[in-house]
């Protein structure tokens, strides 16, 4: 059963989702950017329905500014209140949880990660998350280092240089990007020091092909990452995993990070 519910945020109303479930493991979503609770594709709807199916009761909200909430939009930056409210609710409306499990997308995923154990989050599952501060409209360097090479090293993106289909003024400018060295994110340092100081146990969620997902690959090799968290890959180039057998794979990979649903 899915009940419609609103709670309090620093005078703001904001509005939320519950997927009822029996199960002592609750699942807090956390959306990225300006998405409402449902999620670009339906993404977050699609997840709680599923999970809630098998015993895991899922809670998702608006945070302020965005969707049904009042008030003004925070940002992921500014969103610890609503992350603590929302938390606070879910386990009120859920006094039996022994476990409160973040997931989170993108930025979402970033701000759990920064904000969730001050939240009363007993765990985090970060989804392609948000740790290199791109520049406007470009994907990190890391993701275009990764999309050049491939070009260089494949038999059609040679085809496609000798036929003229390639802009050269945009494969220069890409190229140089891609030649620079890249130095490490001070976003993942950040992200880096809160986990290693909450000590929360964190999955680590990554579609191979996706801009924002390589970028974060590269940052978790970092010594200050060592142990933090459990990386698993899904191999689709879509952000919000909008293709065919996409949501499958990451429920499976989300079940597997869950503690038991009665435990």
């Amino acid at each position: 059963m899915r009940r419609l519910l609103t709670f309090d945020c620093e005078g703001a109303q904001l509005c939320a989702s519950l997927d009822e479930a029996d199960g002592a493991t609750g699942i807090l979503m956390v959306t990225g950017g300006s998405q409402t609770r449902i999620g670009s594709h339906r993404l977050y709807e699609r997840l709680a329905n599923s999970l809630a199916k098998r015993g895991f009761p899922c809670f998702r909200f608006d945070r302020r500014g965005v969707g049904d909430s009042a008030g003004d939009d925070p940002g992921y930056r500014g969103s610890a209140a609503d992350l603590a409210a929302a938390a606070a609710r879910f386990r009120a409306e859920r006094p039996n949880l022994r476990h409160v499990v973040g997931i989170g997308l993108c930025d979402g995923a970033t701000a759990l990660a920064l904000y969730g154990a001050e939240a009363g989050i007993d765990g985090v599952v970060m989804i392609n998350p948000w740790l290199v501060e791109a520049e406007a409209d470009a994907p990190p360097p890391a993701a275009i280092r990764r999309h050049y090479r491939e070009q260089l090293l494949s038999l059609s993106g040679w085809k496609r240089f000798f036929r003229g289909s390639v802009s050269y003024r945009k494969l220069l400018r890409g190229v140089t990007k891609a030649a620079k060295p890249i130095e490490g994110s001070e976003l993942a340092a950040e992200v880096a020091h809160a986990l290693r100081n909450s000590r929360e146990p964190a999955v680590l969620i990554l579609a191979t092909g996706d801009a924002t997902a390589i970028a974060a690959a590269r940052e978790m090799r970092a010594r200050s990452f060592q142990g933090l968290a459990r990386t698993e890959e899904i191999a689709t180039d879509s952000h919000t995993f909008a293709k065919p057998g996409d949501i499958e794979a990451l429920t499976s990979a989300i079940l597997d990070a869950l503690p038991s649903s009665r435990g």
